[in-house]
């Protein structure tokens, strides 16, 4: 990016190929249309070729970029009058080799037929439970879970302090394996409970 700042138009080509496809990825799982997600991430793009010469290094390029992305899903969800709906089928970024969510859900029993039927139950009933979580959960946990951001790195984005972040994993964790109460052995969480501490103690939102 400073490259590019530099006037190295090359560099963009760069930016954009690294870039993308996961902001693509990002604004479709807010605005669930697709045309509308291209012309938004092409948007994304031309607001980084426009605020170049403006551009500090004061944060990762990634946490500024998304910034972007962020705030015109909000400005699309608000003019729109209603939230995006995150699929736990969508595709991870592009480190995580084209793996889902949904090939992250743990299940530690044999993978037999019942046990896939059961699995696919409770991927159901943990996307209905996304689904339902608060605006603001439901953002952290998009972009923890789906784009694999740190939580200091989400706290910039969303212009709160990383320990309201973690407050609102906690909230977000706690409401869906409630959710999922039922299915034993199944799980979508491991190694986040260190993370972010103690749902049972969450800081205040």
């Amino acid at each position: 990016m400073l490259a590019y700042a530099d006037g190295e138009v090359t560099a963009f080509e760069l930016l954009l190929g690294r870039h993308e496809r996961g902001v693509y990825n990002f604004v479709y799982r807010s605005v669930h249309n697709a045309d509308r997600a291209e012309e938004l991430t092409q948007e994304v793009f031309l607001r980084v070729v426009k605020n170049a010469k403006r551009y500090k290094r004061t944060a990762k390029f990634t946490t500024w970029l998304y910034t972007i992305a962020r705030n015109l899903c909000i400005d699309e969800s608000r003019r729109r009058k209603h939230r995006g709906h995150m699929s736990l089928d969508a595709t991870l970024g592009d480190d995580e080799g084209g793996a889902t969510f949904k090939d992250r859900v743990t299940d530690h029993r044999a993978e037999s037929g019942a046990a896939r039927r059961e699995r696919a139950r409770f991927v159901e009933a943990l996307q209905e439970g996304v689904d339902a979580l608060p605006d603001e959960q439901r953002e952290v946990f998009l972009l923890r879970h789906i784009e694999g951001l740190k939580f200091v790195e989400i706290a910039d984005i969303v212009g709160v302090s990383e320990n309201t972040i973690k407050s609102r994993m906690r909230y977000a964790l706690a409401a869906l394996r409630l959710h999922v109460a039922d299915f034993e052995g199944v799980s979508f969480d491991e190694g986040e409970r260190d993370d972010v501490g103690d749902p049972d103690a969450p800081e205040a939102l």
